[in-house]
């Protein structure tokens, strides 16, 4: 093993008094090629080029003398340092650190940064990356090759970001862009490079005007100072009870799927209905949310609400300005789009998990060909229920069905004062939950 493993962060400034003794103690060093090529590397010392951390974690594990690893800004932020400290290499390791990529980046748009969203993208995390940037009104992407700006700019179609993209930090190379989102797929863009992803609607200010919060990234708090799930319909509007998003007046239930109601809450949009939907989508940060039939858009804003990225459909256009103004209320970011399911889904980029406010069969099954993780639904009658439950079935989903009923008191008489039956249905899909 290693006599001594010192991971030394470089962020294009003269290295410290640290960093040049250790280097020139160093019997072996690993690096970038820039990193191999610093003044300061000792011509007699073993080089490693740095691609797989991993393996270059073994050969100095295996190494007898002095160790030194150069990394790109902080080797303690989403850095080496993690896997060189990994239980099979048994390395311990010193770190002189340096100023992140993302402090940079971040400096050189003279803009603060503890209110970002952080996030890596590698071929494999890349669509989770987008759907964080759907979801946040600043973000820091660490890219990598094949995740980088330009596949950033074709996932985020349809939403407007301004992209601030820093390539070669620190270097002789560095280059600043501003430009909008649609636009960076039409430039090549050199490695390494950290893109800062603006946009959407900011929600309300800390009381004291400043907009600041107490924790890094995006503040509990603001926006706005709501507690609880599954908010009452005051929340959202006046309710029309025995009334379901996506079902006109007097219309049947499944039929006119994302209509939208004239006004308010519907059935499907239910408190308690609501937080059983949400206890089964388990909608996170990284997740892409569709919310087909969106009716007030009171779902689609919970999804939000925690963290993940939201499609709302419907064809009602009333009901999308009414998801809108919910969006805009609330703080959280939407993507509204106007439009019949199922049709209007073609086009919609990869759901995660999906619920359905209306539509029946059709719909089901035209998301079940999707193959999200979860499909979550409604249904009034059996009949209904067992037709959507074998559609789920047929698209390869394990099935769950209950029957709910909530019964709203009036606590100044205790009378009755609204009831509610409904079948819930959920289905996982039981690949796609195997595979994470």
């Amino acid at each position: 093993m290693a006599d001594r493993v010192t991971v030394i962060g470089w962020d294009g400034s003269p290295l410290t008094a640290a960093a040049r003794s250790a280097l020139a103690a160093a019997t072996l060093v690993a690096g970038a090629a820039h990193h191999l090529a610093l003044p300061e590397v000792p011509p007699g010392a073993e080089r490693i080029r740095l691609g797989s951390v991993d393996l270059a974690a073994r050969r100095i594990a295996g190494h007898r003398g002095t160790a030194v690893v150069l990394a790109d800004g902080d080797p303690g932020f989403f850095g080496v340092v993690r896997t060189l400290r990994a239980p099979q290499h048994g390395l311990e390791v010193e770190v002189v650190p340096a100023v992140s990529s993302v402090a940079t980046a971040f400096a050189r748009a003279g803009m603060p940064w503890d209110d970002a969203q952080i996030v890596v993208a590698h071929r494999r995390t890349l669509r989770r990356a987008v759907n964080v940037c759907r979801a946040h009104t600043k973000v820091a992407v660490l890219t990598s090759p094949g995740a980088g700006p330009a596949e950033l700019a074709l996932l985020l179609e349809g939403v407007h970001r301004t992209f601030v993209i820093c390539e070669e930090l620190g270097t002789a190379r560095e280059r600043v862009t501003v430009l909008t989102s649609d636009k960076a797929a039409d430039h090549a863009w050199r490695d390494p490079n950290v893109v800062i992803v603006i946009g959407g609607s900011a929600g309300p200010a800390a009381p004291d005007g400043t907009g600041g919060g107490w924790i890094g990234g995006r503040d509990p708090g603001y926006p706005p100072a709501v507690r609880g799930w599954a908010l009452p319909a005051e929340e959202y509007g006046d309710g029309r009870p025995g009334e379901r998003p996506g079902q006109a007046p007097g219309q049947a239930p499944g039929q006119g799927a994302g209509q939208g109601l004239a006004q308010g809450l519907g059935e499907g949009e239910s408190p308690g209905l609501r937080a059983a939907q949400l206890a089964r989508l388990g909608p996170r940060t990284g997740d892409l949310v569709w919310d087909i039939g969106s009716g007030s858009g009171a779902l689609a804003v919970e999804a939000a609400r925690f963290g993940a990225a939201v499609i709302a459909v419907d064809a009602d256009p009333d009901a999308c300005g009414r998801t809108t103004a919910a969006a805009r209320r609330f703080g959280v970011q939407l993507h509204v789009v106007q439009g019949r399911a199922p049709y209007i889904l073609e086009d919609l980029p990869e759901p995660d998990v999906v619920r359905i406010g209306g539509g029946g069969v059709p719909v089901v099954s035209a998301c079940a060909d999707r193959r999200p993780e979860r499909i979550v639904t409604h249904a009034s009658t059996r009949d209904e229920a067992e037709a959507i439950g074998r559609a789920l079935a047929e698209g390869g989903y394990a099935v769950e069905c209950a029957l709910l009923q909530s019964v709203e008191l009036d606590t100044d008489a205790w009378s009755e004062r609204d009831r509610s039956v409904v079948f819930l249905l959920s289905g996982v899909h039981e690949r796609r939950e195997a595979s994470r």
